[in-house]
């Protein structure tokens, strides 16, 4: 009886998958595709409590707002800082989602939901996805690692006793793992990523120039000039901010060059992890991995160079998968649509009417 109303449930009820990134929010709805696609930002003003913003609309108040109103992400590093927010922002992407849905909404269902997690994150911090997604609205969810589901959404064959080194590099987080058999290997998740990158161009900023700028800008800057090796075509382009010492505003040409060396720190961290990932991976599966090459998801993967170099210092092919920036919601999408055949990749929390 219990199977029964819960086949009813899955079959009213709206499935969709979410990348709850540091950077970016990504809503993926069955037979629906990527529907939303928003910075992980919410705008919130401090003397009242109240959300005035979510999205797209609170990333345009970053920097620009009174000192009442905070322009904020509520994760860090892939993982919730501020539980409250976080599930304020959750609910605006739900009910945004549920909105533009044919399904059966009226009879007041709630939908099954899957969100992607970094790998090692503690028992506390998967919680607390799952109570936020709960609180949200959310009647089931599912949680799935990152590199799991990047490299479902890279459609790599992961249930095949074969090895598969995908490199997932983030906003917050840099995820890089091997899978065989449905399960992950050997992984290491490196707290340096996209926002790291962003922030040592502030650093050169403000030691090379005495140039005070802003995180819009430091990412302005890595996307049109930045590279993790130096590069053979010379670019340039102007860096805006306020001079340190007069307070006065500045603008100074900088070049591609001196990007590169701002990020080489950073760079070296994420190369060295997939060094010590290969060190662990067992030499039937690194000679998997030698054939098939790494791949490369995250918006972090599409940095200039970052390809060749890794492929350089490894000594493996290296390629970046069609699509990286939405790879991980794709992949959960793809999970969820699939879930008896792939649950035993996925957690799951208890479903009403339904034995865990």
């Amino acid at each position: 009886m219990f199977g029964n109303i819960s086949k009813l449930f899955s079959f009213l009820s709206l499935d969709m998958a979410i990348d709850l990134g540091t950077a970016n929010s990504l809503v993926y709805v069955k037979d629906r595709g990527i529907i939303i696609n928003e910075p992980s930002v919410v705008a919130v003003n401090n003397k009242t409590g109240q959300i005035l913003a979510i999205g797209e609309e609170a990333k345009k108040m970053v920097g620009r707002t009174p000192s009442y109103i905070t322009a904020t992400r509520p994760l860090v590093n892939g993982v919730i800082s501020d539980f409250e927010v976080t599930e304020q922002m959750l609910k605006y992407f739900i009910e945004k989602a549920v909105a533009g849905s044919k399904k059966w909404w009226g009879f007041g269902y709630s939908p099954r939901v899957i969100i992607g997690i970094p790998c090692g994150v503690t028992e506390v911090e998967r919680k607390a996805v799952r109570d936020a997604a709960k609180n949200a609205g959310a009647r089931t969810v599912f949680l799935i690692e990152e590199p799991l589901a990047s490299a479902i959404g890279a459609k790599l064959p992961i249930q095949e006793p074969g090895g598969n080194f995908i490199v997932d590099i983030g906003g917050g987080t840099t995820e890089v793992a091997v899978i065989s058999l449905g399960g992950i290997v050997a992984f290491r998740s490196l707290r340096v990523a996209g926002d790291k990158l962003n922030d040592d161009i502030i650093q050169f900023a403000q030691k090379e120039y005495k140039l005070l700028i802003g995180e819009r800008t430091a990412e302005f800057i890595k996307i049109n000039i930045g590279s993790a090796m130096a590069m053979k075509e010379k670019k340039e382009m102007p860096m805006r901010g306020r001079n340190l010492v007069t307070g006065l505003p500045e603008e100074v040409v900088i070049f591609n060059d001196d990007i590169q060396r701002a990020l080489e720190r950073s760079v070296k961290q994420i190369v060295a992890a997939i060094k010590t990932t290969i060190e662990e991976t067992p030499p039937e599966l690194l000679s998997d991995v030698m054939t098939n090459g790494i791949f490369l998801a995250g918006g972090g993967s599409l940095l200039r160079g970052l390809d060749a170099l890794i492929a350089r210092e490894t000594k493996m092919p290296c390629r970046i998968i069609d699509d990286p920036l939405t790879s991980v919601v794709r992949g959960c999408g793809i999970a969820l649509e699939n879930i008896e055949t792939l649950e035993t990749l996925v957690q799951k929390d208890e479903e009403w009417g339904a034995p865990v």
